[in-house]
């Protein structure tokens, strides 16, 4: 069966908390997410445990992801930019120069 997908409903916190077992009934199903605003702004949304666990494991993976960079960025912080910048054309250049005998191979025998 294939996948339904799922929409987003906005809704004001007054008529989410009437609506409140509706609402978890239908983001259990999978049915939507509810994004609740109050004045007109959004301030929380209402997901299934399954989305709950998928944004925590992304947000880890961006947390490891910046935490490479900021390493990267505090091994080279003595480092001029324009000396890193000629350094990563130099890197590219070289990994371009070592992928193109490959493809040329592979374009050969294709």
């Amino acid at each position: 069966m294939p996948r339904q997908a799922r929409t987003t409903q906005t809704i004001n916190a007054t008529a989410a908390r009437q609506q409140f077992s509706e609402l978890l009934n239908q983001v259990f199903r999978r049915e939507k997410r509810v994004l609740i605003e109050k004045s007109g702004l959004p301030v929380a949304a209402l997901i299934s445990a399954d989305d709950l666990e998928k944004f925590a494991r992304l947000e880890a993976e961006r947390e490891r992801d910046f935490a490479v960079l900021d390493e990267v960025g505090t091994a080279f912080r003595d480092v001029p930019s324009e000396e890193l910048e000629r350094q990563v054309r130099k890197a590219i250049a070289g990994a371009r120069s070592e992928r193109r005998p490959a493809a040329k191979r592979r374009a050969k025998t294709a």
